[in-house]
């Protein structure tokens, strides 16, 4: 899906289930991280993770859409747009909506840095780079090489 589809998406579901139209930018925002989707109100956009899109399908990129407008209308009209508001969760719930999305899961990639001392043989594993210019082995003070991960 890309941003045209997007758009196309949000204004159908904003005309169809809200009655109204969207009058603002739908896009994805990849720096999204933890969220489905987030509405902004400087600008009155609508930003949706294109991750939890391909994680979940359309069915509930579509539930975080709703969610979103429902934010988005709200606001618009100066009614209570937060998630704690009476005006919102009663919207949400005409609506069919989740009050939160589901957790996106982040394929966290644990990379390590392997050392080897060059007088005793060492081997440090580490998650942080360190600089071998500054940095010796911790039993004989011998200079640390960086070696590829051996299998």
């Amino acid at each position: 899906m890309d941003e045209r589809e997007l758009q196309a998406l949000v204004e159908r579901i904003s005309l169809d289930v809200f009655h109204k139209p969207f009058r603002h930018r739908a896009v994805f925002n990849d720096r999204l991280r933890t969220t489905g989707g987030r509405y902004v109100l400087s600008t009155h956009h609508i930003e949706l993770n294109r991750k939890y899109y391909e994680q979940y399908g359309e069915e509930e990129l579509i539930q975080v859409i709703k969610h979103e407008l429902c934010h988005y209308h709200l606001y618009l009209e100066g009614k209570g747009y937060r998630h704690r508001d009476r005006d919102f969760r009663e919207l949400l719930q005409k609506v069919q909506a989740p009050r939160f999305c589901k957790p996106v899961l982040l394929s966290k990639t644990k990379k390590e840095h392997y050392y080897k001392c060059t007088s005793c043989r060492y081997m440090y594993v580490r998650r942080k780079a360190l600089d071998t210019t500054r940095y010796v082995c911790g039993f004989c003070r011998g200079k640390l090489k960086k070696i590829k991960r051996e299998c």
